[in-house]
């Protein structure tokens, strides 16, 4: 009885996700996909850096990682 719950819950979540995932997406110019992109990736440098600050003992490594965090910061707002 648990298995058929389960692989309907597992149906169910698939149909959600492509009922998400089968909506139109807007079309970007080749210059908004571009600074998209460069956004994202300045997104997943910050929340990478982020986690190294956390973890970061040395005080010069820290303030390496600070300043690296303010530069994205600073990249970020320039794009938007």
């Amino acid at each position: 009885m648990a298995r058929g719950w389960e692989s309907k819950g597992v149906e169910q979540q698939q149909a959600e996700a492509a009922s998400v995932t089968s909506a139109p997406a807007r079309r970007l110019t080749p210059e908004q996909a571009s600074r998209q992109r460069e956004q994202e990736g300045l997104h997943l440098s910050r929340q990478r850096l982020v986690q190294q600050l956390e973890r970061a003992l040395n005080p010069a490594h820290r303030e390496m990682l600070e300043r690296a965090l303010a530069d994205l910061d600073q990249r970020l707002a320039r794009l938007g």
